[in-house]
């Protein structure tokens, strides 16, 4: 049992470099072997994921693995608790799914000779997903998060038509762009602290902060960084990639982006926020209260943008801009609860957004391949599965009981009420009318489905993307609630962090 035990501190280095070898390998492979190896690879991921979890809420602490056994700074670290074994675990079961319920789709919309290329793409967007939630070096994290844009691209544009390469080439842009702002965050912390590793920069940042020097390039430092990692998640005003790139994805892809890729980019903030900086440093600074202005915004804007679309796979990618908005806007309360209730919202919405694209592509497949209101008419009674689903995703996104996102409002009005008058009363406020800003455009898209419209044929639905269907929905329920259970999950791995 010790040996097992042991053994398991193996497991986040083994995730990461076996996805690195399979996104090599199936570059090379036929298309159903490179299918074949992503889906063993996932599944795998997954079971030692969980090994990993079990582990660290097991033993109540979390462990540090040193590569080659090294120290720094001659050598690198991964870093497991209960949080990243969350996230891990969270992240390989919405890739899983996600493959599992656009795999038709994916048929129709890649050619089969890049089918194998997208297969890669997927091994290495889960390698760096898991390198971002693991890892303990901030150089090894920027590395990650450049593999990572390369992935998303790829996976945006390898439909290969006008629109989706407009919107990889915008995505793209954007990303290069906060990605050049991290790294020279980076840089100026490492000219500041002399060290690359969490551990040892958050040991150098309290000592300057205890001698008061460097207080303004730290500042600078935070506003980099937080500037950054918000254009790459998609902050308002910095989210002008994100439509396309949703909207004309695969299905697969877009449920992945909307759901994985974004979130390892705000996992990876709230590392730093704690494991880099520390806590009391970001709760000090008036920087919390610009992401709280920005976030707010967002969860208007965002909603605002998303009643004017036609174009449901629209409506729900402007969606997602209100729900990073609810992120950050929890970052900015400047409190433990706040962070908290954000770390459940990644959770919440990145089950119920994947859930909705891949829902949205079976109602599309009963529609003549259409996504505007009109031409959705009646496809629930079509695709029944896909019509269940896209509405339990509608009412976990506005917030109705039993779902994962009523327990979301509910957290975050809790932080709130904890925070001062002027925070508590302008949070409550946008909260309830986001909410019904919410519930406008996504009642009325379930309402459209269920509308009669066009005499079409039901399509029948295969079983792979009913279990998918089935999967999806499983998983809300379960955040919904048994939502007690991951908070206390959340709060461990956040005494883990601290």
């Amino acid at each position: 049992m010790v040996i097992s035990m042991g053994f398991i501190w193996n497991f986040p280095l083994f995730c990461i470099v076996l996805c690195l070898f399979s996104g090599v390998l199936c570059s090379v492979l036929p298309r159903k072997w490179a299918k074949a190896v992503s889906y063993t690879l996932v599944i795998l991921v997954m079971c030692m994921s969980a090994g990993v979890l079990w582990y660290t809420c097991t033993m109540e602490e979390s462990f540090v693995y040193m590569m080659g056994h090294y120290p720094a700074p001659w050598g690198n670290e991964v870093r497991a608790g209960v949080l990243e074994g969350i996230m891990a675990l969270f992240f390989s079961v919405i890739m899983i799914l996600s493959l599992l319920a656009g795999e038709k789709a994916l048929a129709k919309d890649v050619e089969e000779s890049r089918q194998n290329l997208y297969y890669s793409l997927v091994n290495l967007l889960l390698s760096s997903l898991l390198a971002l939630v693991y890892t303990n070096d901030m150089f090894t994290a920027y590395v990650f998060v450049e593999i990572n844009t390369i992935a998303a691209c790829g996976l945006t544009a390898i439909r290969g038509n006008g629109r989706s390469l407009v919107a990889s080439a915008k995505y793209m842009m954007m990303s290069l762009l906060g990605s050049g702002l991290l790294l020279i965050g980076i840089t100026l912390l490492y000219d500041v602290t002399g060290h690359l590793l969490m551990s040892n920069i958050h040991q150098a940042v309290a000592e300057c902060m205890a001698s008061g020097t460097y207080s303004e390039p730290l500042t600078v430092i935070i506003a980099l960084i937080c500037v950054g990692l918000a254009i790459k998640s998609a902050l308002f005003p910095f989210h002008s990639w994100l439509p396309d790139a949703y909207t004309y994805s695969t299905p697969s892809s877009s449920a992945m982006m909307s759901s994985l890729v974004s979130k390892a980019y705000i996992f990876l903030l709230v590392k730093i926020f704690f494991r880099v900086i520390g806590w009391e440093v970001i709760s000090s600074n008036r920087i919390v209260d610009i992401l709280f202005a920005f976030g707010l915004a967002g969860m208007i804007m965002g909603s605002v943008s998303a009643i004017f679309q036609k174009d449901v796979k629209k409506m729900v990618a402007y969606s997602s801009v209100a729900q990073i908005g609810y992120i950050y806007m929890g970052f900015g309360l400047g409190n433990l609860e706040g962070v908290m209730a954000s770390l459940f919202h990644i959770l919440m919405h990145s089950a119920a957004k994947s859930m909705l694209f891949v829902s949205l592509a079976g109602l599309a497949e009963a529609s003549g391949g259409h996504t505007t209101r009109k031409e959705l008419r009646g496809s629930g009674f079509r695709n029944k599965a896909a019509g269940v689903a896209f509405t339990m995703g509608a009412f976990s996104m506005v917030g109705i009981p039993l779902f994962a996102g009523f327990i979301s409002k509910i957290l975050f009005a809790t932080a709130a009420v904890d925070n001062s008058v002027a925070k508590m009363t302008v949070t409550l406020v946008v909260l309830a009318v986001s909410t019904v800003l919410n519930a406008i455009y996504f009642f009325r898209a379930v309402i459209c489905i269920y509308t009669p419209g066009r005499e079409l044929p039901a399509k029948k639905t295969s079983l792979v993307f009913a279990a998918a269907m089935f999967g999806f929905a499983a998983l809300n329920l379960f955040l919904g609630i048994f939502s007690d259970v991951v908070m206390d999950g959340i709060r461990l791995g956040m005494q883990m962090f601290a």
